[in-house]
């Protein structure tokens, strides 16, 4: 008998001074794949590139107990707005270091020595889960189908994320 997936739950944060929920392309591509992966949406919010707006929400949701998995979008170029990596790495207890390796080596085929510039982040904290991806839906997607569909889901052999923060099995994955 097949293993089935174990749903997430998963929450989306759009970090941008500009976007609305109706021109968010990128927090929508997320929300998008993540249930049509059969994970449930969490939550949905949009916050300005401030350090402090991100950290707040952030927190929040790592002290969810309800809320497996963070994503956000936006925030981590070289910009002087772009802040989210200094928003958040204070709040993880470990760090993905693989995550942004692989993003940027997936990244360089599509757009070639411009990923450089991408600061994305994956770690854990408080039994959650969180990575930080690129502003850009193109991004997202790369991330998303690239890395975390298969790392989110918890039949993914030898080793993936969703058994790190399924409570039952909790750091034994």
């Amino acid at each position: 008998m097949a293993e089935s997936m174990i749903p997430l739950s998963i929450a989306v944060l759009t970090i941008s001074d500009t976007r609305t929920e109706e021109t968010d392309r990128s927090g929508q591509a997320l929300v998008e794949r993540l249930t049509t992966a059969g994970h449930r949406l969490a939550e949905k919010r949009i916050v300005p590139d401030d350090v402090y707006r991100i950290r707040a929400v952030v927190s929040a949701w790592i002290a969810d107990p309800e809320i497996q998995v963070v994503l956000t979008t936006g925030g981590t170029g070289f910009t002087g707005r772009d802040s989210t990596p200094e928003a958040v790495s204070v709040l993880l207890d470990k760090r993905i270091e693989g995550f942004g390796e692989l993003f940027r080596q997936l990244s360089w085929q599509e757009i070639g020595s411009s990923t450089v510039q991408s600061r994305c982040l994956g770690g854990l904290a408080n039994a959650t889960v969180l990575f930080c991806l690129p502003g850009s839906t193109g991004a997202c997607r790369t991330a998303w189908d690239g890395i975390l569909a298969e790392q989110l889901d918890s039949r993914h052999k030898p080793c993936n994320f969703a058994n790190l923060v399924i409570p039952e099995r909790g750091q034994h994955g």
